[in-house]
């Protein structure tokens, strides 16, 4: 059941939330009806891995329970190996098999392995309480509340990547306070953007792209202007796309009164690669940087310390993002960007900001090419297309208006959290131009093949 489904919208989401408020005043109850609405939730794409979301949850529990009693920090190290091995089988031991076999010249067998949904967001949060728990945090909640923690639907499947302090304190704010209207309305003014950058923008780039990487996978040349297209076109339908479901999210969450973190601000106007990813994958960032690169050392030993720190850390993040070698050297070339944007500062350098933007959007761009191909030659294929190898040329694209306006939008104007959260002043002509466009939405999505969000592979 997609965010951007009309059995979500029409159906689950009114129900859920008119549960919720009618139970505002019993906190064990709204809480129960959270957990169940989410669990139900996750089983509508595959019942069959609700156990393992479920004995994942109460074994992490238990665990910090052991710690809490007494029992020393080998039960957290116990949970975060657990997590890590789910992790590990699910996602990875195919990958590993076929790269293990291959350098035996030998033909790996295939594990019938099917990957369960969101399995990436939900462990890292697991992950991150036990390892706060570890340095010291002495947060052990209720079985309810933790459930709720790791549960929460908004978040389940593709984050933000939420931490326990940052939402479990909320649950004991009554529902029906003060600014209930508030966070009804500007929650749902959020969900509807971030519903029209998935259906009016990502998903209506998706064939475009899908054609000009499926031309490059197909050995078939691509010219300048189809090379361009498709690494602009990928870069943003995966913005759009990713963006979207976070708007999504938080406003789902501020429907219910809570309050999530953001996870995008405006990250193709940065004008270095650091600043990139402070806008991009917000959560993420900060988990890689809290829990791999200042635990390998940050920068607290040296230059050349820090440039293996930063490169190991976000070679690792692009294996947290699949099970191919693309990932890893996407996270790679992002790491050794990040050790020569670090290296440079720390000259006192700098580039005018139109240099630095222009120079990170194309490394952006290049990188976004070796995320979206199926494999090095795919990537190959485009770049150089990108370097008119195979001539100038034209392209036909599909809707092709709506690659200006993602442009438009990516690149100007508030960010959608801004918009909605901060600046929104309840005027008549905002919930009339939300409501057209929430239809409109309904209708489109009525009548195409519908697209998952691309991190739901993730």
């Amino acid at each position: 059941m997609l965010f951007s489904s009309g059995i979500f919208i029409l159906v689950f989401l009114p129900i859920t939330l008119g549960l919720y408020y009618a139970f505002a005043g019993h906190r064990g109850a709204r809480i129960g009806l959270l957990i169940a609405a989410s669990l139900v939730y996750y089983g509508y794409w595959d019942v069959r891995f609700v156990p393992l979301l479920v004995g994942l949850a109460l074994a992490n529990w238990l665990l910090a329970g052991l710690f809490a009693a007494g029992r020393g920090k080998f039960w957290l190290d116990v949970g975060i190996v657990l997590n890590l091995a789910a992790l590990g089988f699910f996602k990875y031991a195919n990958f590993f098999l076929d790269n293990l076999y291959a350098v035996a010249g030998a033909t790996a067998p295939r594990l019938d392995i099917v990957l369960p949904l969101g399995i990436s967001f939900f462990i890292f949060q697991k992950i991150s309480y036990l390892a706060d728990l570890r340095r010291g945090d002495r947060h052990i909640y209720p079985l309810a509340d933790y459930c709720l923690f790791v549960f929460f639907l908004p978040q389940l499947i593709a984050g933000p990547i939420v931490r326990h302090n940052e939402i479990i304190p909320q649950f004991d704010a009554p529902p029906r306070r003060p600014e209930m209207w508030e966070n009804l309305a500007r929650g749902a003014m959020l969900f509807v953007v971030g519903l029209m950058k998935k259906v009016a923008i990502a998903d209506t780039l998706a064939p475009n792209v899908d054609m000009l990487f499926g031309k490059a996978a197909a050995g078939t040349p691509l010219n300048f202007a189809e090379g361009w297209a498709a690494a602009v076109s990928f870069a943003l339908q995966i913005y759009f796309d990713f963006s979207g479901y976070s708007d999504m999210a938080i406003g789902l969450a501020r429907m219910f009164g809570f309050r999530l973190p953001f996870n995008f601000d405006a990250p193709y106007r940065a004008a270095s690669i650091r600043e990139f990813w402070r806008r991009w994958h917000m959560t993420l960032s900060r988990f890689l940087r809290d829990y791999l690169y200042i635990p390998l050392g940050g920068n607290r030993r040296g230059g050349l310390r820090q440039a293996v720190n930063v490169v190991v850390t976000m070679l690792l993040g692009g294996l947290w993002h699949g099970a191919s070698w693309t990932f890893v050297a996407w996270g790679g070339l992002h790491g050794m960007a990040l050790a020569a944007n670090g290296a440079w500062a720390r000259g006192g350098r700098r580039l005018p900001w139109l240099a630095g933007w222009m120079l990170t959007t194309l490394f952006t761009l290049v990188g976004w090419v070796l995320f979206r191909a199926a494999d090095f030659a795919t990537a190959w294929h485009v770049l150089l297309a990108m370097a008119g190898v195979d001539g100038f040329g034209t392209v036909r694209l599909e809707n092709h208006l709506v690659l200006y306006l993602g442009l438009a939008v990516a690149l100007l104007g508030p960010t959608s959290q801004q918009a909605m959260l901060a600046r929104l002043r309840p005027v008549r002509w905002a919930a009339a131009t939300a409501a057209v466009a929430l239809v409109w939405a309904l209708l489109a999505i009525g009548g195409r093949l519908q697209h998952e969000f691309i991190y739901f592979q993730f």
